[in-house]
């Protein structure tokens, strides 16, 4: 492992993480499913039309391509082509990111409690758990299981009252602008990975290459 190329991130109240692209290497696997979702239907799969779908939950996905008109079918059969080929992709296994189970067991060492906070729908989060380890999460906050999704706070502001913290006391982990604005929006701090182009650093961002590069301070 590479030496650490940043001081310890000041120890947070919670530990609040995204999935995709973050902690498994699924992110790059939901923009080729929707770009092989366009392709079928006729439409630009570029990177220009594949941005605004990056840590975007499947409904929301769906309604996009409708009202982009990349599609002719409905929403609902839309969404339900999308879920049923990510799902497929996760279900034949993922990779963990480098450094994510170092961060989680970090974490875990020092007390810090640790939610996933996820944009994928509940049955794709239980398989990554299950290949994350459970042990390594107190709540987990899925598609539809907070009144808004990402970009809107509320998923981080679910997770934070599940665990009983204030949100501007957390250390959200994201690698999307969709994420992160998400994150920023309720109040945490980020500490950013991106998988695409869009985070900027900012007084409470930090970025980093891989997370193999963060740690987090021992003392409160």
């Amino acid at each position: 492992m590479s030496p650490l190329s940043l001081p310890p991130l000041p120890r947070p109240a919670a530990l609040l993480c995204d999935m995709d692209g973050t902690l498994v290497d699924t992110e790059h696997a939901w923009l080729d499913t929707v770009a092989g979702f366009l392709r079928a239907q006729g439409s630009p799969a570029d990177a220009d039309t594949l941005a605004p779908f990056a840590g975007a939950a499947v409904a929301d996905s769906a309604d996009r391509l409708v009202r982009d008109g990349l599609t002719a079918l409905s929403a609902a059969e839309t969404a339900t082509r999308l879920d049923r080929a990510f799902t497929a992709r996760v279900a034949a296994g993922v990779a963990v990111q480098p450094g994510a189970l170092r961060l989680l067991d970090r974490a875990r060492a020092l007390g810090v409690p640790t939610a996933l906070v996820t944009a994928s729908e509940r049955h794709v989060a239980d398989l990554v758990l299950d290949t994350l380890g459970r042990h390594r999460f107190d709540t987990s906050i899925a598609s539809g299981e907070a009144p808004r999704g990402k970009p809107h706070p509320d998923p981080y502001l679910a997770a934070a009252a599940a665990l009983g913290v204030a949100p501007q006391d957390c250390l959200a982990v994201e690698d999307t602008p969709t994420g992160a604005a998400a994150a920023l929006a309720a109040g945490c701090r980020l500490l950013a990975v991106p998988s695409v182009p869009g985070i900027e650093p900012g007084p409470r961002t930090v970025l980093v290459t891989s997370l193999t590069e963060a740690d987090l301070a021992g003392a409160a």
